[in-house]
């Protein structure tokens, strides 16, 4: 599969982000755990040259942690400062401000040098679609301040929230980059929801993430299913269709129905902690 997906709003969205830029201090990025390679937005470190980056590397609690200590160490390897955390079960975001004051410290220290005291650091946050950016900041907030939506494109326009006496927080809506590198990013992007479903054929990318499954997580597919996965990638996804009762007229598989359950499964983490990626 060849996935592609940069709709219009997203250039007016880049625009934007450059042009707010020069109000911030800090560059605070959202990646997927489960992808932190193909989430991260490469325009965004273009974007954000020159400024200070923190790294949080949400929905940790779907990944495999064994590569999520490896995504963490190779961030900090380059510089950035990292978080790891749930923003749907509030964990580990009692070290967000923590890591935004660090990241920033240099800055800090010389407006206090320059008589410039309790002064909220300002924050940019960024993440492609569907990443958790709303439910991060509601999280942060410990308030309602975005509306939340498990599909791309819930964010529209920028807003300043105040987090508390130290930080500031600008929102912006998700941006994707024009075009993918290779086929990999895209089907990953599709495999965690941040691509439109209704642009791409479910079915097709269900062999994608079962051929991914046979070869590094076979059982969770194994166990999940309670299925032989030693035949073909087709007859996988059928013999799911079958046992879980995704049956159409004439005893036949529903693929659709059953792609469909599969997603369910792995985006909800019911299929257990699964990462796509680690780093080289």
């Amino acid at each position: 599969m060849n996935v592609q997906w940069y709709p219009g709003h997203m250039t007016k969205a880049k625009r934007m982000m450059q042009e707010d830029i020069k109000l911030i201090d800090v560059v605070v990025e959202l990646l997927d755990t489960r992808a932190p390679f193909s989430s991260k937005n490469p325009d965004i470190d273009t974007l954000a040259a020159n400024k200070y980056r923190l790294i949080l590397l949400n929905k940790e609690d779907l990944a495999d942690p064994v590569v999520t200590s490896k995504w963490e160490q190779y961030f900090k390897d380059k510089g950035y400062g990292v978080v790891c955390l749930d923003s749907r079960k509030n964990t580990g975001m009692k070290k967000v401000t923590d890591a935004i004051m660090e990241v920033c410290r240099e800055k800090i220290e010389r407006d206090r040098k320059r008589g410039i005291i309790n002064r909220p650091t300002r924050a940019m946050i960024v993440g492609i679609p569907n990443v958790g950016k709303s439910t991060f900041i509601n999280s942060y907030a410990k308030k309602a301040c975005t509306k939340v939506g498990n599909k791309p494109g819930v964010t529209k326009g920028k807003q300043w929230i105040r987090i508390n006496k130290n930080v500031e927080l600008l929102d912006t809506p998700g941006i994707l980059w024009p075009k993918f590198e290779n086929e990999s990013i895209g089907n990953a992007l599709a495999f965690i929801g941040s691509i439109n479903d209704n642009i791409i054929s479910m079915s097709n990318l269900a062999l994608e993430l079962i051929g991914f499954l046979k070869k590094s997580y076979c059982n969770e597919l194994k166990e999940r299913y309670n299925i032989n996965i030693d035949g073909k990638d087709y007859e996988i996804l059928s013999e799911i269709a079958f046992n879980r009762k995704c049956i159409k007229k004439g005893n036949e598989p529903d693929i659709e129905k059953a792609s469909a359950l599969l997603f369910d499964d792995f985006r909800s983490g019911k299929l257990g902690r699964i990462s796509l990626e680690a780093p080289e």
